[in-house]
């Protein structure tokens, strides 16, 4: 079962607090700018961050191409104006 449209808009990387990329056929919620992965089980998304794995830059590289290619949705939207722009003293350092 995937994950629910409603869970995709809110969630967060709970680091920066910014989108992260959902990789449903590899149940993998990526952190491109901090190359995180937060592992999805029985649809329950893991996003604790001392079970987050590190990205080596090639896997970085692949996933990046792929989300490219397979237009892979990105999570946070419900948190966003319409374009995709965070509000000022969003994220990280905010």
């Amino acid at each position: 079962m995937p994950l629910d449209q409603l869970l995709i808009d809110v969630l967060v990387c709970p680091v920066d607090k910014g989108p992260l990329l959902w990789f449903e056929d590899e149940q993998l919620l990526y952190n491109p700018r901090l190359k995180k992965g937060y592992e999805v089980r029985d649809d329950i998304p893991i996003l604790l961050v001392d079970e987050s794995r590190s990205v080596s830059d090639g896997e970085h590289d692949r996933l990046m191409d792929k989300a490219q290619r397979q237009d892979v949705p990105e999570t946070g939207l419900a948190g966003r104006p319409p374009g995709g722009v965070r509000p000022e003293g969003g994220g990280a350092g905010g």
